[in-house]
């Protein structure tokens, strides 16, 4: 019997010194996937969500904007990062300041109240993607809401394409 248990105890430790082995296969797996979430995620990706609703106007400038508020101007609605804030009937009928405008970028001022040094000179940063048929009446009722609730700071966004002229 003491034999037996000191041959268990032998076999025991030859199988426990061998030095452990890696599956490879389960950790392949993982780099795989991680590999297509990082081409899928990175790369040169716009920086502002258009939507399939606008056309932007066409512009050959190089610069590109800065991550900020994005005030869409559709046919038919006012949208702000994605959230509808006014129909097309709200804007006409405002006298200048469209009010659900107004109370979106107020309560994201109000969220967000510490200013830069930039910001306190020049307004808080707002990216306005307007489709190039609306009227400019429109865009400037727009751009004094915006003003009026201190986003100063105004970018127009549009198309980049290659420079004709050379």
């Amino acid at each position: 019997m003491n034999e037996s248990a000191a041959e268990r105890m032998q076999k025991n430790h030859r199988r426990f010194m061998q030095p452990a082995k890696l599956n490879l296969v389960s950790l392949m797996d993982i780099f795989t996937i991680l590999v297509f979430f990082l081409l899928i995620n990175t790369g040169d990706n716009e920086l502002l969500k258009n939507s399939k609703h606008i056309k932007l106007p066409d512009s050959i400038a190089d610069t590109r904007p800065e991550a900020t508020i994005t005030v869409m101007v559709t046919v038919t609605d006012v949208i702000v990062d994605g959230r509808p804030v006014a129909t097309m009937e709200d804007v006409v009928s405002s006298n200048g300041v469209i009010p659900g405008l107004a109370k979106e970028l107020d309560y994201l001022a109000a969220s967000r109240t510490e200013l830069s040094s930039e910001e306190k000179a020049n307004g808080r940063a707002v990216t306005i993607l307007g489709d190039h048929t609306i009227p400019y009446e429109i865009l400037k009722r727009v751009m004094m809401t915006c003003a009026r609730s201190n986003y100063r700071d105004l970018s127009m966004a549009v198309t980049r394409v290659a420079n004709a002229g050379g």
